[in-house]
């Protein structure tokens, strides 16, 4: 667990990270990481001083294993509002598969690397009780609001949430953390170029804080760091 600003810690995981934010109307959670993590986020809540039912509801960035994973788990015993780009949420429900990615030589080899880490099962489905589009409005109470942000490439149905106050962008797979501490743009997408042009679209954004589901976040003028990459 990272503290990432008064109301949001990481949650990080062998493979990928997930994201609480607390507040004094409930928690929510940002994508849920591989199967079984259910335990691992139910301890976290319990460590910030909140009960399992005080999760109010789960916005999840796109529909691969490694953000979906452990959603039914906690759908399954927490009454949560699931929520999901309306692309991405059949997959989600396992009613249709994902579109596979496109990868460069070196990508392949990572993508090796990495599913070695996970198993070849697919996720269990889970409800989506609400199905997002682009500039819809979400109520995370307290008075914040996350916008959402249609970034498609990685998936069909990708999805950036981003907090206008306090300035909070949730990237997903569409960006991440380098291994200079720099960022660049997400690998394994179904459709670069569309992966590419929803990098841009989220630099334009004010961020000040911007998470991404693998990769160290960037905590101060994130805006600055995107735009100087997507150029």
């Amino acid at each position: 667990m990272v503290v990432l600003h008064p109301q949001l810690v990481m949650l990080a995981f062998p493979v990928g990270q997930a994201y609480l934010w607390h507040g004094r109307d409930g928690l929510t959670l940002v994508d849920t990481s591989v199967p079984g993590s259910g335990p691992q986020i139910q301890r976290v809540i319990g460590e910030l001083g909140y009960l399992r039912r005080d999760l109010r509801r789960i916005l999840l960035t796109h529909c691969h294993e490694d953000h979906v994973g452990a959603a039914a788990e906690l759908a399954g015993r927490l009454d949560v509002e699931v929520v999901a780009h309306r692309l991405d949420a059949p997959v989600i429900r396992g009613e249709a598969a994902v579109a596979p990615p496109v990868l460069s030589d070196w990508e392949r080899r990572l993508w090796d690397q990495v599913h070695a880490q996970m198993s070849d099962e697919p996720p269990p489905p889970v409800r989506v009780d609400r199905e997002v589009d682009d500039g819809d409005d979400i109520d995370l109470g307290g008075g914040v609001h996350a916008v959402c942000v249609a970034v498609p490439g990685h998936t069909a149905g990708s999805v950036a949430y981003y907090l206008p106050e306090p300035r909070i962008l949730f990237a997903g797979d569409t960006i991440a953390g380098g291994p200079d501490g720099g960022v660049m743009l997400g690998v394994f997408n179904a459709d670069p170029e569309r992966a590419a042009a929803s990098f841009r679209r989220q630099a334009d954004l004010d961020a000040e804080i911007a998470c991404f589901g693998h990769g160290r976040p960037l905590t101060g003028d994130a805006a600055t760091h995107l735009r100087a990459a997507a150029a």
